[in-house]
């Protein structure tokens, strides 16, 4: 039988509110945690699997000492201690998560050879999230012990406690996603439900008549913790952002110079989008991605229509309509909030034509066939891997006339055997019997150009000899030049098999331990104090 319970406890709708908020705050926590880590280690689903599997890890280890705890030493004092200790450590996530992010990344950027991103997230995940989802792990098992009151009852008391944690950990799941970071942010989600947590310890400090001392100090805490890490800023060195803030999908920065304006959806690594100022071609890879037109015809046709999967800032498909004046183009674009910035700070032309809706699933609601399909929806290692595969790519030549052109911005090419960029062109290879690239000088994006003609490089010269405007034709010279025929291999992606997050990392590792082998040097010889006389 149940220890005698005292003041609130002996109320057991309190207990079961308990259990509800603390699974509620346990999924709010898990999802916060993807949203801290993705700016700066990508949403992949390797970065999931950390989350996950860390968690689950403290939870279990919450769950053991919970129950020799709650046998051993029944004071409910301790379990309401225990969460009130783990609300302050959530709470103090925003404050003081990105810092130990970036010095756990700059102290293994210089130490790890291999499998950065892995080890980062892995360490940032166990140091800021292990210790308080552990002590949440300890409620359950405690729970069971002041509510269960003797044998006859236990089972449908435990199966309640059960209901409990899990209606709170479905309505936990979904606020997050859907009210709290859209509304208000990460950082303030992490606050939320650490003030829940903290109130309902407070509820039961109060109503037993102990620990008023350590609530007055405990709310203090998490009110500097709101007025310190409320700002939410993931890239807290940038001074002079025009914009930052978060959507469903993606951490969003804009910057902006007297050349350019740039967005990027993580901190750490990868620009997503640049629209130079002046209008000027740049060399860059939607400059590039223009010779698509002039190899479906241009110069020829009254009407192109051009599809663009992953429409973005729109900077394509603006360049495209700024220097033809007979294209259509239908963008398609996730994320809603890009599109919204879009037209704030892109100068992308509201009249423009864009659908909020995933690519793959684009293409299967319409029938039109396009003379250019744009395929830009691969950002860093966050390859939606539905949009990778033969299936996928078969869905697009079925959408294109029969002299039509697909155009796919790879942005991570690289020299290593079997890497992403091999899998996703010999994957477009099996499909697309005429397939040539580009490589955009200075970065590592290079343009897959694929078509079912055979004669795109002869139409590519004939529309380039009609262009009226010097720079463009002398661009597209540059284009010619610079293209050459792929021949498949044997690499290949499926909907069943498309492992695009651990090819991604792969690519991504070999990226940054480049970069970081100037500052690894710095440090074999003369250790962390030259490595601070560099910066």
């Amino acid at each position: 039988m149940a220890e005698k319970r005292a003041g609130i406890l002996q109320n057991k709708i309190y207990l079961y509110l308990t259990e509800f908020f603390a699974g509620m705050s346990v999924m709010a926590v898990e999802l916060g945690a993807s949203r801290l880590l993705a700016p700066y280690f990508s949403s992949s689903q390797i970065v999931w699997t950390i989350i996950i599997g860390t968690i689950m890890i403290a939870m279990a280890l919450g769950n053991i000492y919970g129950g020799r705890k709650a046998d051993r030493d029944p004071d409910p004092s301790r379990l309401y201690g225990r969460m009130l200790i783990a609300a302050l450590w959530i709470a103090g996530i925003p404050v003081l998560g990105k810092y130990i992010i970036l010095g756990i990344s700059g102290v293994l950027v210089v130490t790890v050879n291999h499998n950065f991103l892995i080890w980062a997230a892995f360490l940032a995940c166990m140091v800021i999230f292990v210790f308080p989802l552990f002590l949440l792990g300890t409620v359950t098992p405690s729970l069971v012990k002041y509510t269960t009151e003797s044998l006859e009852d236990n089972g449908r008391t435990v199966g309640t406690l059960g209901a409990f944690n899990t209606v709170g950990s479905i309505i936990g799941t979904f606020v997050p996603t859907f009210v709290t970071i859209p509304a208000v942010g990460t950082a303030w989600t992490f606050l939320i439900f650490a003030g829940i947590l903290l109130l309902l310890s407070g509820i039961y400090f109060i109503s037993s008549h102990t620990g008023l001392g350590k609530m007055a100090v405990s709310g203090g805490m998490f009110a500097l913790c709101c007025i310190f890490g409320g700002n939410g800023s993931f890239a807290f060195w940038e001074t002079q952002l025009t914009y930052e803030g978060e959507s469903v999908y993606n951490y969003l920065q804009v910057k902006e110079d007297e050349e350019k304006v740039v967005l990027s959806t993580n901190v750490l690594f990868g620009v997503q989008s640049v629209m130079r100022k002046d209008d000027a071609l740049s060399g860059m890879y939607y400059d590039l991605a223009m010779a698509a037109p002039y190899m479906a015809g241009v110069h020829e046709k009254e009407k192109i229509e051009m599809l663009v999967l992953g429409m973005g800032t729109g900077t394509y498909a603006t360049q495209c309509e700024r220097y033809f004046d007979n294209v259509e183009i239908q963008g398609v674009e996730i994320d809603g909030k890009i599109t919204g910035l879009s037209e704030r700070y892109f100068g992308r032309d509201s009249g423009q034509q864009v659908v909020t809706y995933d690519g793959r699933a684009y293409l299967q609601a319409v029938n039109q066939k396009y003379d250019v399909i744009m395929v830009d929806a691969y950002r860093d290692i966050t390859i939606p891997f539905q949009m990778s595969s033969v299936e996928f790519f078969e869905m697009v030549k079925e959408h294109l006339t029969e002299d039509g052109v697909m155009i796919v911005n790879l942005n991570m090419k690289g020299e290593r055997e079997g890497d992403i960029n091999a899998y996703l062109s010999d994957t477009i290879g099996r499909v697309f019997p005429n397939i040539y690239t580009a490589d955009e000088e200075g970065s590592t994006n290079r343009e897959l150009f694929a078509s079912k003609n055979d004669g795109i490089l002869q139409r590519l010269e004939e529309n380039r000899g009609r262009e009226k405007n010097y720079d463009l034709a002398e661009m597209m010279g540059e284009v010619s030049r610079r293209l050459v025929k792929y021949t498949p291999g044997e690499y290949v992606l499926t909907d069943d098999q498309a492992p695009v997050e651990l090819l991604g990392m792969g690519m991504i590792d070999d990226l940054i331990m480049d970069e970081a082998s100037y500052y690894r040097e710095i440090f074999k010889r003369e250790g962390f104090r030259g490595l601070l006389d560099h910066f």
